[in-house]
């Protein structure tokens, strides 16, 4: 489904504007995705953007900075963790240090949730290309 204008334009400048922990896991998810998944950047998902999302499979991946550590981040963003669960969507989260240290890890542990869920509806793992 195409989105507004408005909504196309802000993934767009959150893709432009994005830290560089977040730039570092797309470039392991990119790797991924010419394997076999879909993540995409910035994805629209109601009134949120979440980082990254594997929509098909119902699987967010969000970057938290240090701005996430305060209590009324951490209120947001189970606020926000509610409304993608009852959609049938679960959030992974990495901090950004997790991400900085090792962006492959980070990814490789992406991999295994995702093969995880993929294998428990009966569809073919990820290869994960090492």
């Amino acid at each position: 489904m195409r989105q507004p204008p408005v909504v196309t334009e802000r993934a767009r400048t959150l893709r432009r504007e994005s830290p560089s922990p977040e730039r570092q896991l797309w470039q392991v998810l990119r790797a991924l995705n010419r394997g076999g998944c879909h993540f995409r950047r910035q994805a629209p998902i109601g009134p949120f953007f979440v980082d990254f999302a594997w929509l098909s499979i119902a699987r967010v991946i969000e970057i938290d900075g240090d701005g996430h550590f305060t209590a009324e981040a951490m209120a947001a963003d189970h606020r926000r963790d509610r409304f993608l669960a009852a959609r049938g969507v679960t959030v992974l989260r990495f901090s950004n240090s997790e991400v900085l240290a090792s962006p492959f890890d980070v990814g490789h542990r992406i991999l295994m949730v995702a093969n995880g869920l993929l294998e428990r509806r009966g569809l073919p793992a990820i290869a994960s290309g090492e």
